[in-house]
């Protein structure tokens, strides 16, 4: 691990006198019946990357299962609709906490339907502040027309190739191909995007940064989620887009590497990423304090 390329992001001290609200508040959206593991995966990492209050937001037939996960986020119920799904009427009630969030991270566990497409065109068009947006949220947006255009807030989209595919329109890209398109994608469309796959890179069109660290026990499910709950805690401590998605990928990646001499390959599960997350902070920390000497 001592030749890996750490980045040059910093988090913000911690003053002694800090307090949980210091440390941002976060709101995720997300789940949906039969899927309330996605979400809560994104939550716990947010908690573990640092964020101070962390909220999900899910449809209230799954949130006691949600809430057993994790005791230290808190849960806020959103109307179920018969699929299963947050509907669109949901906006009034998710507005009473999107309004207090420093950042948002919306799409884990969410699913599609015709009032979660109009539910997330309102969110990415008119919310101020940064939001990261993955999963079926990206899914969603790549069938947005209102979302076509260029972002007008800070917007961190974190497709795998598969959705990148969707997302450009272009279903035979080949991952070589689709990482020149994700420069020219983050430039025209001015987001952070970070395209997901054995080298992870993060580009906000002008920047770019390849990760070094990860391996291939990466490759499981829900994985992704606990990497959208890792960069939205690293907006809610007030990184930049690009530089949250960097140190959020690197210890993301960092994390496995660090697992795998405990656990195998593949046995690692995202539960398991969870667990060795202090580890890399750790790491990385004590790596850029060195660099500073």
């Amino acid at each position: 691990m001592s030749q890996l390329l750490f980045p040059n992001v910093i988090l913000p001290p911690r003053d002694q006198h800090s307090h949980k609200g210091t440390f941002g508040r976060a709101l995720l959206v997300g789940g949906s019946v039969g899927m309330p593991g996605s979400i809560s995966l994104s939550g716990r990492a947010c908690l573990k990357g640092g964020a101070g209050l962390v909220t999900l937001a899910v449809p209230d037939a799954i949130i006691n299962t949600v809430a057993t996960f994790e005791p230290a986020y808190m849960t806020w119920p959103l109307p179920t609709d018969r699929s299963g799904h947050i509907p669109f009427h949901a906006k009034s009630k998710l507005s009473e906490k999107i309004d207090q969030a420093d950042c948002v991270a919306i799409g884990p566990g969410l699913g599609q339907s015709r009032g979660l497409l109009l539910l997330i065109e309102e969110l990415v068009s008119q919310f101020p502040r940064p939001m990261v947006i993955d999963a079926d949220g990206l899914n969603l947006v790549a069938q947005s027309e209102a979302l076509s255009q260029s972002f007008r807030a800070p917007r961190v989209l974190t497709p795998h190739l598969g959705e990148f595919r969707r997302l450009v329109g272009k279903p035979h890209l080949t991952m070589e191909e689709a990482s020149r398109t994700a420069i020219e994608f983050a430039d025209k469309r001015q987001c952070v995007l970070v395209l997901k796959g054995s080298e992870t890179l993060v580009t906000d069109g002008k920047n770019q940064w390849k990760n070094t660290t990860g391996n291939p026990g990466l490759a499981t499910g829900g994985s992704g989620d606990v990497l959208t709950g890792l960069i939205t805690a690293m907006l809610a401590q007030q990184l930049s887009a690009y530089d949250a998605a960097v140190l959020a990928v690197f210890l993301h990646g960092l994390a496995a590497d660090i697992a795998v001499q405990v656990t195998s390959q593949p046995g690692l599960t995202a539960s398991d990423l969870l667990e060795f997350l202090d580890d890399a902070l750790i790491e990385y920390t004590e790596a850029r304090d060195a660099k500073s000497e």
